[in-house]
């Protein structure tokens, strides 16, 4: 898969590119990462990219005129490159888009990418939006300086499911959220020493019987995500995703009658 990002910041993305785990991705081309600078595509001295907007009001508004140049060389550049390719979809990140979760990652990381644009100021010019952004996606309810945190946020999350990437193939299948955990959080781990402050690794971690350690970490998933999100909890209900036990176990959790020591 390929993604081209827009953006006045290339910089920004390079210790991305060369640390932690997901370099691989990178490196072994499971996933193709062209940057593209917006400022190439401006006209005059400056290479201007932005303007003052029409009504005043404080900040300004990136220019339509060059991020549609520089839309239309990216998609050259792809139709050159793969001329069978699908179109891909043009991604703005923006505070009105649906906010990214695990099943949207997912999705992604199953597509052939995406054009996505790293927005600046006090956003773009409502007509390149309206006429060129297929998808707006959102981190949350906060306002970012710009795009790029949330293009990286989106491409460490695609590039760490990719085949080969995680030094354990399965360890991604029981992070929080995942299909795997019905879309729960993730129990607590523990690792060495056994004693650290005068706490105790929990015995039954300690005990061998696998059995009885799932049982555990189901009811310490369940129990993490009725106390501190609790939606989770009901969306896995309206999906059918929680067991008899699944219930009995929090029924009784909520009427404290419920030990997970």
């Amino acid at each position: 898969m390929r993604f081209d990002v827009i953006t006045l910041f290339p910089e920004l993305f390079a210790p991305f590119l060369s640390s932690g785990i997901n370099r691989r991705a990178f490196e072994s081309g499971a996933v193709e990462l062209k940057l593209w600078q917006l400022r190439d595509y401006a006209d005059g001295t400056y290479r201007r990219v932005d303007d003052r907007p029409f009504g005043g009001g404080p900040g300004m508004v990136m220019l339509a005129e060059p991020l549609e140049k520089c839309l239309l060389a990216i998609r050259e550049d792809r139709a050159a490159q793969s001329p069978n390719q699908p179109k891909v979809p043009t991604v703005l990140f923006s505070p009105i888009g649906q906010t990214l979760n695990h099943a949207g990652v997912e999705s992604w990381s199953q597509s052939d990418g995406a054009i996505l644009i790293c927005g600046r100021y006090e956003g773009l010019d409502q007509r390149f939006i309206d006429a060129h952004v297929d998808v707006q996606i959102s981190l949350g309810d906060f306002v970012l300086s710009g795009g790029e945190i949330a293009a990286i946020a989106l491409l460490d999350a695609v590039a760490r499911l990719q085949p080969g990437v995680l030094n354990d193939e399965g360890s991604h299948q029981m992070d929080s959220f995942n299909p795997a955990l019905d879309g729960l959080l993730d129990c607590g781990h523990y690792t060495r020493p056994e004693a650290w402050h005068d706490e105790r690794v929990p015995p039954i971690l300690m005990s061998g019987h696998h059995a009885d350690i799932a049982k555990w970490r189901r009811q310490q998933s369940l129990a993490l995500t009725q106390t501190h999100r609790p939606d989770l909890i009901e969306s896995a209900r309206a999906l059918g995703k929680l067991s008899a036990k699944d219930e009995h176990f929090l029924r009784h959790l909520t009427s404290g009658g419920t030990s997970l020591a």
